[in-house]
Order: C-alpha cells, then structure tokens, then sequence
C-alpha cells in the first residue's frame, strides 16, 4: 500500500486519471471483441495503485484480472469481490489452500504445482486454474512435451478445474517477427490438446496488432497504463499517469559553469535552471541525465519543453528554464516529467529503458491524486 503523502509537502506528485484507464481498457476490449478483455494488474497496477485500478476497471466491466504474486491477488480479491483472479507466477508450495481460500486461480506452470493443485482438488473438490504452457520463451510453463504428458492424466485433470489454457509472446511490440508466428502455431497445437478450455495467448501489443493471436481471451497490460506496446507505431492509448516535479528554487549560472554530481555537464550559455525536489530515490532513473556528450531527458512548463541538466541526483533534479518566462518558472511551480506532453516511453527511452520499469519505480515520496472516472 502506499502511504498518504500531504501535497502541500511532496516535493512531487502524481496525477492518476482513472478515466484514461478505463477509456484504454474499453479500446482494447473493442479491438478484442469477440474475445474477452482482461486485465494485467501486476507490478502494484503498473505502479497506479491496485486497489484504486482494479476498482475503477471492474466497476466498467471487467471480470477477469492478472496478478504476478499471491499478495497482489489477495489485494485485487478486496477490490473486486466477484472477479476471476489469475495468479501468473503460480503459487509457492504449502500454499494452494491460501489461493483456494480465497477464490484465487493459480497458473500452473509446472508438474509439482499441478500435482499440488490436484490434490487440493481431491480433498476439497476442483479448484479453477489456468495452466500455462510454453511456446519459446523459456520462462514459465509447461514444456510441449509435459503439457502433451498431462493431457492423457485424467488423474490429474480430474481433480483440477481447468478453467484457461494460456502461453506469452515473446516479440509481439514486433509485429513480423517471425517467433510471433511459430508460437502461434505451437500454442494452436497444444491447446488442442484441452479441447473446450478457453485459451489466451495475446498481451497489449497483441492485442493491437495481430488478431490470429487473440483467442478467447486478451491479457493486455502496459496499454491500459497508456504506455506504447508497440515498437515502431504510433501509440493510440490515452496516458494515465502524470508525475511533476515541484520547483524548489530558481538560480542563475554563468556560461562555462558545471551542474551536478561530476561536472558533467557545462553550460554554453548563461542560464536560469530550476532545481526540482525529486531523484533517483522515487524512482526518477539515474541515466536519464545530461552530459555535454548526450542529451538526457526533458520536462515540460508553461507549454514549453525545458531540457534537463547534469546527472539526476538522488533527491534533485535540475532544469534549464532560461526560455520560460519569469513569473512561471519561479519556486513553488511543477514541471511535467511525464504525462500528456512528454511521453513516458520517450522520457524513459533517453534512459536506456522502457516505460514499463518508469510506472512501476514510482515511490513513495510522490503525493498522490486519483482523477475518477467520469470526473
């Protein structure tokens, strides 16, 4: 859970527009139709919160929610009372009775976690769960050969409610990358073998871009956060999440002066720069600095954007505001990081990375504002 933080106080805040999520949601429900539309909770709701998302997104009409642990699914269970609960990463053993307990469905991934579901299921009944089955990834599931094995154990089957058959793409932000199409085709021979169990192989970007993938059942995720699930197109979802950063002060710098931590970056011009009170320590990414080497990461104030100077520091950021005029870059004021004028995927792409791992660092120093949908 993530502790109230006073606005008055933050040295930085997020904006969470809960009408964006659910309007993103709807899109890619459209798209999939007529397969279902879940949703991908993970990573505490790709850093929004979930208890607030899952709230939001059921109240419009989802059903179906994917957690990675037990503890984000216990959290998405108070939010949506009557939701089905997938758990991706299965459960630790000993477990399953704490997942049955509270009508949460394991994804099983491997022979030990189908045995222990099975005899769950004889004791107390069959229990729902997916059973995930490995195209090429080479991360989680059952290999081809072991899920072939388990389709000729009535013993198990018997004793599990196999509600979804389900396998992850592995390039699908590529959309002719030729894995996508060999995992396809294997996924389509091995569902095969659970005939009339649901399947569900399409992410966000799959969800976007390549319908032979989208079965029954669509598990988009960074989508509905309004990050970019494709590499190369144009991203149609609306953002989300707005950070800001408040001005702490505004300062003069001479030409030929250093801002930040090992002088790496040297001003060519006399400059106004405003210092911001937020780092690496709430998740703002280290590399996304400057040097006079390479440009780093921008902001955005008074419909401007200002480029950010020297190294990000732990708690400090700085900015070059010379172009803003006075009265709006003054001490108290917020600069944009990310939100609807700098793309999260941008800002996190002159850090080497990607959008995903910007929303789920968020920390716990940032005020919080949930928009409601509707609102």
């Amino acid at each position: 859970m993530n502790a109230v933080v006073s606005p008055q106080l933050a040295g930085g805040r997020l904006t969470i527009d809960l009408g964006a999520l659910v309007a993103n949601w709807r899109a890619l429900a459209a798209a999939a139709a007529p397969a279902g539309c879940a949703a991908v909770v993970k990573g505490d709701a790709y850093g929004i919160g979930i208890d607030a998302a899952v709230e939001a997104l059921a109240a419009a009409g989802c059903r179906t929610f994917f957690t990675a642990v037990v503890s984000e699914a216990l959290r998405a269970r108070r939010a949506a009372p009557a939701a089905e609960i997938y758990v991706l990463n299965g459960f630790p053993p000993g477990a399953a009775a704490v997942l049955a307990d509270h009508r949460l469905r394991p994804v099983l991934g491997a022979p030990e976690e189908v045995e222990e579901w099975a005899a769950l299921g004889r004791a107390r009944g069959p229990q729902p769960a997916a059973l995930h089955i490995d195209t090429g990834m080479n991360r989680l599931g059952l290999a081809a050969d072991l899920a072939a094995a388990l389709s000729r154990r009535n013993d198990l089957l018997a004793a599990i409610d196999l509600s979804l058959v389900m396998s992850h793409l592995a390039c699908a932000d590529v959309p002719g990358h030729p894995m996508n199409e060999r995992q396809r085709a294997a996924f389509a021979t091995a569902r095969a073998l659970f005939p009339g169990v649901p399947a569900s192989l399409a992410n966000s970007a799959a969800t976007l871009a390549l319908p032979d993938c989208r079965c029954d059942l669509v598990r988009p995720g960074i989508s509905i956060y309004g990050g970019a699930a494709l590499a190369a197109a144009d991203n149609p979802m609306r953002p989300v999440v707005r950070l800001e950063g408040r001005i702490i002060k505004v300062r003069d710098a001479a030409a030929g002066g250093t801002v930040g931590y090992s002088a790496t970056q040297t001003l060519s011009r006399d400059s106004r720069l405003a210092v911001v009170g937020i780092g690496y320590a709430d998740g703002f990414p280290r590399a996304a600095g400057s040097t006079d080497l390479r440009t780093g990461a921008s902001g955005w104030l008074a419909g401007r954007r200002v480029p950010l100077v020297g190294r990000v520091s732990m708690d400090l950021l700085v900015f070059d505001v010379t172009e803003v005029p006075a009265d709006a870059a003054r001490r108290g004021e917020w600069i944009e990081l990310f939100g609807p004028n700098m793309p999260v995927d941008e800002v996190a792409a002159h850090a080497g990375t990607i959008g995903y791992e910007l929303l789920t660092q968020l920390g716990a120093r940032f005020a919080r504002h949930y928009v409601a949908a509707g609102a």
